[in-house]
């Protein structure tokens, strides 16, 4: 018990100590005099994460009635600009867009997403740029997402089949137009229902394991990760997001591996007459393109089927 005590004093000892050091620094730091708009005072080390609550968006625009249509707040180490009027929006996403285009490099963008290597983390830059053009042009142009109108309509009368063999007993709705988005989601980016259970044991998950893996990514995605705010104390991992970010990259990883090479042994096989079929088919054409300004890796085709599996899951 004595041992445990001197220990928590340690730590306790060592974060003190830190927390004097940085603050020391920041007293000695050049100041450079901000046009900041107006906002809370923060508190030292946390900034304004003590005027949000469980539901961020409520707490933001409780403050900006009391601070304006643009205001700002500190998070930790870092400065943050909230405009919340529509006139705001236009600046920040039309007038001022490029200034505004990067994301901050956060563990959900290093962890999930291959070190920064799809189009929602990479920095702005000639790799983005491409990215860009290369959603807008190839994978979801007007004419791409039409072109997989018939997917819709085959799971639709798949869902509408169910029903009918269903008539007469309890019908879960939600599950099965949770399966007919799911399957349009696999159908359009891999080319085949890996929600069918012969498909998923080929790669050892369980239809259930499979969506949990998707709903996972969707909510690390956009987790507020203290240690992304707080960069010295994010080794500790305090909310367990940075693992839970790692175990599923490696999931993730051994099922885009097997639909990567799947894909490949395909185009392989049929040689000159290869016609990409889905989103992967398109990736991988794409990526052996050799005047691409940068050249796409592996792993980006990854990182970007990732995307797509994203992208397809919010408009389904």
């Amino acid at each position: 018990m004595e041992q445990y005590a001197i220990s928590i004093y340690t730590v306790v000892a060592w974060l003190a100590t830190v927390a004097l050091l940085l603050f020391a620094c920041h007293l000695r730091r050049p100041t450079t005099r901000l046009n900041l708009p107006p906002g809370p005072k923060p508190w030292p080390i946390i900034g304004n994460f003590n005027l949000i609550g469980s539901l961020p968006h409520h707490s933001i625009h409780d403050l900006a009635q009391k601070y304006g249509q643009i205001m700002h707040l500190k998070f930790g180490s870092k400065s943050v600009v909230v405009g919340s009027s529509v006139e705001m929006a236009k600046v920040i996403l039309k007038t001022m867009d490029v200034n505004f285009v990067c994301r901050p490099k956060t563990a959900a963008g290093k962890y999930t997403t291959y070190n920064y290597s799809d189009m929602t983390w990479s920095p702005y830059g000639p790799y983005w740029r491409q990215a860009r053009k290369m959603f807008n042009i190839e994978l979801f142009s007007v004419k791409r997402l039409d072109s997989y109108e018939y997917i819709r309509v085959e799971e639709t009368k798949s869902l509408l089949k169910e029903l009918h063999k269903s008539c007469g007993g309890p019908i879960v709705l939600k599950q099965l137009l949770s399966n007919v988005s799911f399957n349009v989601i696999c159908r359009i980016v891999v080319g085949r229902r890996y929600l069918d259970e012969s498909e998923a044991r080929k790669l050892g998950l369980t239809v259930y394991e499979f969506k949990k893996m998707l709903d996972e990514l969707f909510l690390l995605s956009g987790v507020l990760n203290i240690g992304d705010w707080i960069p010295w104390i994010g080794f500790m991992d305090l909310q367990g997001y940075v693992k839970r970010m790692k175990a599923l990259s490696k999931k993730f990883d051994r099922f885009l591996e097997h639909v990567l090479n799947e894909h490949e042994a395909r185009r392989k096989a049929e040689g000159g007459s290869f016609v990409p079929n889905d989103m992967v088919d398109l990736l991988l054409q794409i990526a052996d393109d050799p005047t691409l300004d940068v050249k796409i890796e592996r792993n980006g085709v990854k990182g970007f089927t990732q995307v797509d599996m994203i992208f397809n899951y919010v408009s389904n």
